[in-house]
């Protein structure tokens, strides 16, 4: 099964779609209906190592935090592939550490960390400097989300868009 750690971010669920409905729709796009943050991504995981992952999750300790949303970019302007908001907290990179060397024995660590949320997935854009210019130009507002818990997430992939299923939610306060 095809695996992540996320922190949810469905509660600004209503401030994302009306960011989505400005992104400019001159192409191809995927937009998805529920909002998260990858801590760490971790593909194709079988069965009994899943059970292992959950038991050494469940050791990670924290202390609920709050993590702002604020603004829309993307990864490189070359290869437009994602839409996303930023998601900003010192704790972010602490929690995302601490799980990566948590879990250590099962997966490599991550090279880099970009904390963000996605808000649509490019599969073709008919002008990439003009959609560019546009997402450039959309507004965002400073939004704060409570971070109490985390989540290990299956995703099965769907040809309308990846469909997420929560396997263990993770809040083990210091």
């Amino acid at each position: 099964m095809r695996l992540f750690i996320a922190l949810n971010f469905n509660e600004l669920k209503d401030y994302f779609s009306e960011l989505q409905k400005q992104i400019p729709k001159e192409g191809k796009f995927t937009f998805p209906k529920d909002f998260h943050l990858t801590l760490k991504f971790l593909g194709e995981v079988n069965d009994s190592k899943a059970d292992e992952l959950k038991k050494l999750l469940s050791q990670v300790k924290f202390k609920p935090f709050e993590s702002e949303v604020t603004k829309i970019g993307f990864f490189k302007e070359q290869f437009l592939r994602t839409i996303w908001v930023t998601a900003e907290a010192k704790e972010l990179f602490d929690l995302q550490k601490q799980i990566d060397e948590t879990i250590s024995s099962l997966f490599k660590k991550e090279k880099k960390f970009e904390p963000h949320i996605t808000l649509a997935r490019v599969k073709f854009v008919e002008d990439k400097n003009v959609a560019i210019s546009k997402i450039k130009q959309i507004k965002t507002a400073e939004k704060t989300v409570k971070i109490k818990d985390f989540e290990l997430v299956k995703s099965v992939l769907m040809p309308e868009g990846p469909v997420y299923e929560v396997l263990g939610r993770f809040s083990q306060p210091l």
